[in-house]
């Protein structure tokens, strides 16, 4: 499942979801951002259009830093910076 909000994309690997036992990216959601993250089956899902989700969204990246440390490393997030890869090719870093 991926989803968009204003800048970023988050990405979610629901075979990694199977089984997971804490469902911290869910809580995580709803700790620090506005909920979009619900629990449904067993995974993380969201209920809304993705006009609300891109007004919603806060960018917080909790349930990423959630889903790493207390979950199964499912979630992935995409945030493109502006300029970084001529920055990179510029200074060799690419």
């Amino acid at each position: 499942m991926e989803f968009s909000e204003r800048t970023i994309k988050i990405i979610i690997d629901e075979e990694k979801c199977d089984g997971c036992q804490t469902h911290a990216c869910v809580a995580a959601c709803k700790l620090y951002s506005r909920g979009i993250l619900v629990l449904k089956d067993g995974k993380p899902a969201v209920e809304d259009s993705a006009e609300d989700l891109a007004r919603k969204g806060t960018e917080c990246l909790a349930c990423e830093y959630a889903c790493w440390f207390k979950g199964n490393s499912a979630i992935t997030i995409e945030a493109p910076i502006e300029g970084l890869a001529e920055y990179q090719a510029k200074h060799g870093t690419a």
